[in-house]
């Protein structure tokens, strides 16, 4: 990779990825994204394949152009498919520990809060304060998921009741 970004002229040739603080995180936030984007397709994928066609054909009848039809027809009803992808990812970064334990050992700004509540728990042997970071982090991720069904994904049951109707 660094000799692809010499051939380019870009920053980050020269540079021992792991080793740099800013360029560790990225490594990490690359690494996970890669790791976790199919999971979020094949949500997305059987939102997908939930809608059915008579539902776009039904907005052909009506008129509806091509962008009209994804816009008012299919994110709609991927919305449940949207949030529940959403809510995975966010609850997989919040509680990220292989990456970085693995790539960096949590050195150079790459330590996540189940990292250092690993840490205080195995290394330290601080008990408490590493139970205390572990129910920090489960009240974040609560308190995250609660917020993305509140505001992003509505009531699921209404939508599937409207579905049977």
């Amino acid at each position: 990779m660094p000799q692809i970004l010499a051939a380019l002229h870009l920053p980050g040739a020269g540079v021992v990825w792991l080793g740099e603080q800013g360029y560790a995180m990225s490594v990490i936030v690359m690494a996970d994204v890669w790791k976790t984007t199919p999971f979020a397709a094949l949500i997305i994928l059987a939102g997908l394949q939930a809608i059915s066609q008579e539902t776009y054909e039904a907005a052909e009848l009506d008129g509806a152009s091509r962008w009209k039809t994804f816009a008012y027809v299919t994110l709609p009803l991927l919305r449940p498919a949207i949030v529940l992808a959403a809510i995975f990812r966010t609850l997989d970064a919040l509680r990220i520990f292989d990456l970085p334990f693995v790539l960096t050992h949590g050195a150079n700004g790459t330590q996540s809060m189940s990292m250092l509540a690993y840490t205080q728990l195995n290394e330290n042997r601080l008990v408490g304060q590493g139970s205390a970071l572990s129910i920090l982090t489960f009240v974040t991720v609560m308190i995250v998921s609660a917020v993305y069904i509140r505001f992003g994904g509505g009531n699921i049951r209404d939508i599937a009741r409207e579905d049977r109707q």
